[in-house]
């Protein structure tokens, strides 16, 4: 039976004029359209008057709901706060999508509203100019797009300023007031405080002007992407590795453009600029070299060069001295973080290629001492693991985490190689697969919310 169930939408609400207009409009729609209309706050918890928000905003609620509206409330608080360093704005900003990505996703709602206009898309312009931003970032803010299962709308991005206004006085709405808004400590409110009433009396039509030049910039990037997708589909490999012998073949602007797209793919965030400028000046067709991402956002996040290719590396934090030998029992199959090692051993059923139970019963960590030999293949020979490594392909940074041995002293496992396949159980028996999985360091945001 179909599910009869009305759809969801949600509408990303702060309380000021913007979002409360945003949520009005969308609930005197809503029953006519057969919707239900869910309100996602988040609390920042960064000014005082945050908890008087949220109470402001659950009686608001209340109240639409008893003229009938089919209207409900969620809420989130973001926790910690910016590393140092780190842009309170971009912090906040960040907390607040993926909160709200969450909890429209427990709504089981698809589309979710912001309440963007024109005004704010031709200040991002600007602050993006002002950045250095190239077409990527005086695009601005999409009308709509899809991310984490997601389809984020800004339906009023091409409405002016003063509608919205007209908008709230004409339903006599009362939006709540941010102090923030006029920190000058910020860049858009410096902005909005101190720059944007003299351009606007020198140019009267720099909010159109502005917005339109970020739909220009949207038109040439999306022509980017496609010039990028076609010149990195024959050099990038399954492994996500860019070959660079064919990657210099194209002229400077196409290196560049494909470089930025291909740092995207591998890590979800954009190159940081210096990276790109010293890539495209010291990247040699051979050899091995290493390049730090060099973005406070990114830490440990290297750009490594190896045998002919570049990949996107996340570096495991370096410790002092190596961890002490540590014994366990992998048995049974799941997840076995080893904090010590900052990593997690994972172990799942097989019906070839594994280790025996009764191996794995007692299994010992311990860090590469040398003179440690290792059989790759099954009809080859036992060889020192720098020998295996480099017929393997193993990069330098790979070759980290805890070598695994059995309690009769055999070399079990090696992480970047596997399983020694001296010891590899018989097809048939009960067996586990096992890998190696670094800890990636966490983001700024992510260290921030603990």
């Amino acid at each position: 039976m179909a599910d009869a169930r009305p759809a969801t939408v949600a509408v990303a609400f702060s309380g000021g004029r913007d979002s409360l207009a945003l949520l009005h409009a969308t609930c005197r729609s809503a029953a006519a359209l057969g919707l239900q209309v869910v309100a996602l706050h988040v609390h920042h918890g960064l000014l005082p008057e945050a908890d008087g928000w949220l109470i402001w905003a659950q009686r608001l609620c209340v109240r639409w709901r008893r003229r009938g509206w089919p209207l409900r409330l969620r809420w989130a608080r973001l926790s910690g706060q910016p590393a140092p360093g780190d842009s309170l704005e971009a912090w906040a900003r960040a907390g607040r999508y993926g909160q709200l990505a969450r909890l429209a996703s427990e709504e089981g709602a698809s589309l979710l509203l912001l309440a963007q206009h024109r005004r704010d898309q031709a200040e991002t312009v600007l602050l993006q100019a002002l950045r250095g931003g190239g077409p990527a970032g005086l695009s601005a803010m999409p009308a709509m797009a899809r991310r984490d299962g997601l389809v984020w709308a800004r339906p009023w991005l091409q409405q002016p300023r003063n509608a919205i206004e007209a908008y709230v006085v004409r339903h006599r709405l009362k939006p709540l007031e941010d102090p923030s808004n006029a920190d000058p400590r910020l860049a858009r409110s410096r902005l909005r405080l101190q720059v944007w009433p003299a351009l606007q009396a020198a140019f009267g039509d720099a909010e159109a002007a502005l917005a339109g030049a970020a739909q220009r910039a949207q038109e040439a990037q999306a022509v980017l992407d496609e010039m990028a997708a076609l010149d990195l589909a024959p050099l990038v490999d399954t492994r996500g590795h860019l070959q660079v012998a064919g990657w210099r073949q194209l002229s400077a602007g196409r290196q560049a453009n494909a470089l930025r797209a291909w740092w995207r793919g591998q890590t979800g965030r954009g190159a940081p600029n210096a990276l790109v400028e010293r890539l495209l000046s010291e990247v040699p067709v051979r050899g091995s070299a290493r390049w730090p991402a060099g973005a406070p956002a990114e830490p440990g996040t290297l750009c490594v060069l190896y045998r002919g290719a570049l990949q996107v590396v996340v570096a495991p934090p370096r410790t002092v001295a190596p961890p002490e030998a540590l014994t366990l029992d992998l048995s049974a199959p799941g997840c076995y973080p080893v904090p010590a090692w900052g990593g997690t051993l994972v172990l799942a059923p097989c019906l070839s290629q594994g280790l025996a139970l009764a191996r794995l019963r007692s299994v010992t960590l311990r860090p590469r001492c040398g003179g440690e030999r290792f059989q790759l293949q099954p009809d080859g020979l036992a060889r020192s693991l720098k020998k295996q490594y480099q017929q393997a392909g193993v990069a330098g940074h790979a070759r980290g985490g805890p070598l695994l041995w059995g309690a009769d002293v055999q070399l079990l496992f090696v992480p970047g190689l596997g399983i020694d396949t001296r010891w590899l159980a018989p097809a048939g028996e009960p067996q586990l697969s096992l890998s190696w999985c670094p800890d990636a360091p966490l983001s700024a945001v992510e260290q921030s919310s603990g």
